[in-house]
């Protein structure tokens, strides 16, 4: 497997591909980017995909990171487009030497974005995405991925009965702090319901509801 590692002055970061029995795991300044202790990144990514259910349609990948998850979304029959995100093009660059990464590359239905999902969600029309794979870095690095007026975005371009898978990880365990509390009270206050936590993807699965709110005449 191809070893590859070295440090972007542009953005001050050290960049390392590491090895495992199945798909490499990419860290960025010794932050793992993919589980890789009780499980390998292969596995943590047909999970995420696992907790969503039966996909179809267009998805929204927001972190593409090494496209592990768009590759195996994309490998569902019924999907018919991946459009995904990531902010930095030295990890794009690591994908292309990634073996594991090739589809993402050369598969037509995924469609690669560069640039920040903060700002890039806002190009989607209402109701655009049949379903969401968001998996940001932590809360201590990209703190916008969190916030209200973010997920108030992904829940505009996700169509009625939509649903969103949302990693959040061990976020403050070792420091005895709540963070999924506020994740969860800042999804609700954007709007959606029937949020729960997924135990084996580390992840919260959020709906988007449809509530008819007309009298039809019987």
């Amino acid at each position: 497997m191809i070893e590859i590692k070295f440090y972007s002055e542009k953005t001050g970061k050290y960049y390392k591909l590491v090895n495992t029995s199945t798909w490499p795991y990419l860290e960025i300044s010794g932050i793992k980017m993919h589980r890789a202790d009780e499980i390998d990144p292969k596995k943590d990514a047909m999970l995420k995909i696992k907790a969503l259910g039966r996909i179809y349609g267009r998805i929204l990948d927001c972190c593409t990171g090494l496209g592990y998850t768009a590759i195996i979304a994309t490998s569902k029959r019924n999907v018919e487009e991946v459009i995904t995100i990531e902010i930095d093009e030295n990890v794009i660059e690591i994908a292309k030497k990634n073996s594991f990464s090739k589809p993402l590359f050369e598969n037509p239905k995924i469609k690669i974005i560069i640039g920040d999902a903060f700002q890039e969600i806002r190009n989607f029309e209402d109701e655009y995405f049949n379903f969401i794979i968001h998996d940001p870095p932590r809360i201590s690095i990209a703190h916008e991925l969190y916030s209200l007026e973010f997920y108030k975005q992904l829940f505009r371009v996700l169509r009625k009965n939509g649903r969103m898978f949302h990693y959040v990880g061990r976020p403050g365990m070792k420091q005895g702090k709540n963070y999924i509390k506020g994740i969860v009270n800042r999804l609700r206050l954007a709007g959606f319901s029937r949020i729960k936590m997924i135990d084996y993807a580390l992840g919260l699965i959020a709906e988007k509801i449809y509530f008819r709110t007309d009298n039809p005449t019987i």
